[in-house]
């Protein structure tokens, strides 16, 4: 069973200037929990859904407009098992999947924006799986899906096994509240992803991530804020909380005795602004949300004053990336 339903922390903090916009960034429902078996797979749902549902309805008592969970919230992080069953049955349909439709509800009641990042199953696509972030508005309708650009290889995260790198691009999603995208989980660790997000508009870009302390905890309060310097905009770092123990044990290849749990999900996730200013994170073990007022013109102000756009060089950096994709290419490196 889940963990008992515990308080929420809750953290929040005043943007620069003048408000334009409450952003609001969670690491949501705490994971940490023992799975029984296959037959519990709608009471996870259920606790999750009921969970959820319960964090919404306090940051809309808060004002907030936009809001993003954690990665692949609607279920366990389970891909280090390398089990297909019963975790592929968490898989939904983004556009009708019962995530979407519950979010719907909320959003609308809310009049809220929700970033919503679950194991999708495309159906019309041969019923393959894709880690999707799905963007609800404010009315209730979907205005589209963006997936995981790029997906580790490393330790007990076994997510090729499941899915492939997405192929939605770097899309920003106009909202009421202001342009939004989803940089999921580690896409943190390419710049040249978080780049192509601002240079398509984004003024707020949300990190849903899902990663432990062993691996990332040291980069983790870095890789976000650099993003948002670099590209001019406002990011949102989000991590689950928690262990999650499996039933079965399973092996890393590292010779090391075999185990049931990937490791600690240490949230702590924030909130970071152009300028480099950032909120404290949330709790490394307890659920939270963090919700911090931001000015949307500090993103303008920003690039105004340090002229990113005018100095990247976008085309010395597109002229040398397409030598390197050739078959003939070596490194330019100049010797005596």
């Amino acid at each position: 069973m889940l963990q008992q339903r515990g308080p929420i922390a809750l953290k929040g903090f005043s943007g620069v200037g003048k408000e334009l916009v409450k952003v609001f960034s969670a690491a949501a429902e705490s994971t940490k929990a023992r799975w029984a078996g296959c037959v519990i797979q709608n009471q996870i749902r259920d606790a999750l859904f009921a969970r959820i549902t319960e964090m919404i309805n306090c940051a809309a008592l808060c004002g907030v407009n936009v809001l993003c969970l954690q990665e692949l919230w609607t279920m366990p992080f389970a891909f280090c098992t390398r089990e297909k069953l019963p975790w592929t049955e968490f898989a939904e349909s983004a556009l009708h999947g019962p995530a979407t439709q519950l979010l719907q509800k909320l959003a609308v009641r809310h009049n809220m924006v929700i970033v919503s990042p679950i194991l999708e199953r495309d159906e019309e696509r041969g019923d393959v799986l894709a880690n999707t972030a799905v963007v609800i508005s404010n009315t209730g309708q979907v205005l589209g899906k963006s997936r995981k650009n790029h997906i580790p290889r490393v330790g007990d995260f076994n997510e090729s096994s499941y899915y492939m790198e997405g192929e939605t691009g770097h899309k920003v999603f106009q909202t009421q509240f202001g342009k939004i995208a989803i940089n999921l989980c580690f896409g943190h660790l390419h710049p040249q992803n978080w780049m192509l997000y601002g240079i398509n508009g984004a003024e707020i870009v949300f990190n849903p991530s899902a990663t432990i302390a062993q691996l990332s905890e040291p980069a983790w309060p870095i890789l976000a804020r650099n993003a948002a310097i670099a590209n001019s905009y406002f990011t949102c770092a989000i991590n689950r909380v928690g262990t999650e123990v499996f039933p079965n044990e399973f092996t890393s290849g590292d010779g090391k005795p075999a185990h049931r749990d990937l490791g600690l999900f240490y949230g702590s996730s924030y909130v970071t602004a152009p300028d480099g200013s950032r909120t404290p994170g949330l709790s490394r073990t307890k659920d939270g949300i963090v919700i911090s007022e931001v000015d949307l013109n500090l993103c303008r102000q920003v690039n105004d004053q340090w002229s990113f756009r005018v100095t990247q060089r976008l085309e010395l950096y597109a002229k040398e990336l397409n030598e390197v994709l050739k078959q003939d290419w070596k490194p330019d490196v100049i010797t005596e």
